[in-house]
């Protein structure tokens, strides 16, 4: 007779690290060498991050590659990082200064090669590249405190939200209930307690 599980212990259920967890948990966990820690931080501010080279004009393979910039910049002082709480903006600055750096660049490698040689003709200024204005930087920390809000919500709440709210089209609420095995006239009703569950948590992250 086996008598493997009579004697072998139970192995402890791991907490997967989530993109829902509170950012000093995750950075705790990266800092104790979890790699799903890791990949889990970077899944939670990957829009956050890429959204900003791509309002300062970025192409998506140079905002792709400014995401990478973020990451490793982020990846060498993860440990020296003091205000874990301050850790999105911190993130929406590094974003901010890359792209800014890359447009700067770009705008340099725009001028044309004989410009400076054309004795003839005035010198072509190269315009500064400005930073983004302050009410842009506030809708990108918007935008990721509601990804972050939606994600705490219960898996049902999460879900019915994106469907109802981020899809190409709105989905009919015939839809919604199959999807997700609910009767049809209760979606109206779980909607709203959804949607007030969620500005709770708006509240809470100071984007009521």
């Amino acid at each position: 007779m086996n008598d493997f599980s009579e004697t072998s212990e139970p192995r402890p259920h791991r907490d997967l690290p989530s993109p829902a967890w509170e950012d000093a948990r995750l950075v705790a966990a990266c800092l104790d060498g979890d790699a799903d820690a890791w990949a889990a931080l970077i899944a939670k501010y990957q829009r956050m991050i890429y959204s900003v080279p791509l309002r300062y004009g970025a192409q998506p393979h140079d905002a792709a590659d400014i995401f990478q910039q973020v990451c490793v910049e982020l990846f060498s002082r993860l440990a020296d990082l003091r205000k874990i709480e301050s850790l999105r903006s911190w993130l929406l600055t590094v974003a901010s200064h890359q792209s800014l750096r890359w447009k700067q660049i770009r705008l340099r490698n725009d001028q044309p090669i004989d410009a400076a040689d054309d004795d003839d003709k005035a010198p072509i200024e190269i315009p500064d590249a400005a930073p983004l204005a302050s009410e842009q930087m506030v809708q990108i920390e918007r935008e990721q405190a509601l990804r972050e809000s939606i994600d705490r919500l219960s898996a049902r709440c999460s879900k019915l939200i994106r469907m109802l709210f981020y899809g190409d089209e709105p989905l009919p609420y015939a839809e919604v209930a199959s999807r997700l095995g609910l009767a049809t006239g209760s979606i109206g009703f779980i909607r709203g307690r959804c949607i007030d569950r969620l500005r709770k948590l708006l509240a809470e992250a100071g984007f009521a």
